[in-house]
């Protein structure tokens, strides 16, 4: 892109800030970009498509973006982005960042490379007038348990890229997504070593060790918590795993304001056969479909 970083930041700063504020209080229900994965993946649709798909099939209006799905990021696709979004009312307030390396390597040069790689992806998400970019917490010792200096390699990583983000409005997450970064424990000891007040945690009430107690974990990282993705069973074709209303309540009970966002893999049968695009996608929206009645009723009270 021709214009400097400095001017691409500032050029978006104003809708940032807008973002921003309508960042507190209870928001509504939005979409995860990644419970239409399947269907994404297999060319059901592209993310240009996205913004109608949520007005007309899902009548969502938050969005949280996955950045696998951003096909060629220039200035002009972002726009016809940003634009797409605006004509359908949809507000871009999360991007979801993704195989850009490992935050917390233990290789000094492998945690500056993986820094370098996310400093696009907050750029992108200011010029959308998102408000969070959300990162993962990877690397380290395979014996992440034993890694003593885990949290604080990752919170170096996680500050320069809040000073490179200084300016822009945007807020840095991490995400409970697996092995060490699902220890709550961990998380938490990450955000007092960060210690910044544009660094929080995207509290997924599914992504939990296994064996761990899931809703006492989601209670000890609540706190922190800025977004949230909503995740559980439902249905009779899944077998139950975790209970989506009690978490949700979890949740509300703990203080959470915010967007709840439908993370959530498509209702399925047990041994059906495979679907094209367009079929998987008429089964992860019904899916969506399915969730947002919950969390409308549960959080919302809605009948």
């Amino acid at each position: 892109m021709s214009p400097t970083r400095r001017t691409f930041l500032a050029s978006a700063s104003a809708a940032a800030a807008l973002a921003g504020a309508s960042g507190q209080g209870q928001i509504g229900v939005s979409l995860a970009a990644w419970s239409l994965s399947a269907s994404f993946f297999q060319g059901g649709w592209k993310l240009l498509d996205l913004p109608g798909i949520m007005r007309e099939r899902l009548g969502l209006e938050g969005l949280e973006h996955v950045n696998q799905f951003f096909e060629n990021p220039t200035l002009n696709y972002l726009q016809k982005l940003k634009r797409a979004c605006s004509d359908n009312g949809i507000k871009q307030y999360l991007l979801m960042v993704d195989h850009e390396g490992s935050t917390a390597a233990i290789d000094p040069k492998e945690r500056k490379q993986a820094e370098v790689a996310h400093r696009k992806w907050i750029d992108i998400a200011c010029f959308l007038g998102c408000r969070y970019v959300r990162c993962n917490l990877y690397g380290g010792a395979e014996n992440w348990k034993e890694d003593r200096d885990l949290t604080k390699r990752g919170a170096e990583t996680f500050r320069n890229l809040l000073e490179y983000a200084k300016g822009s409005g945007i807020q840095i997450l991490v995400e409970n997504h697996g092995r060490a970064s699902s220890d709550p424990d961990v998380l938490v000891d990450l955000v007092k070593k960060v210690n910044h007040p544009d660094f929080g945690l995207l509290v997924d009430l599914g992504n939990w060790n296994r064996g761990d107690d899931r809703y006492a974990a989601v209670k000890k990282i609540l706190p922190y918590g800025r977004g949230l993705s909503v995740k559980g069973t439902w249905g009779s074709n899944l077998d139950p795993a975790f209970d989506m209303e009690k978490l949700l309540r979890v949740a509300l009970e703990g203080g959470y304001k915010g967007w709840w966002g439908i993370e959530v893999s498509q209702r399925r049968e047990r041994n059906a056969p495979p679907l094209s695009g367009k079929e998987l996608l008429e089964r992860e929206v019904q899916t969506v479909r399915e969730v947002k009645a919950i969390v409308e009723r549960v959080v919302f009270g809605k009948p």
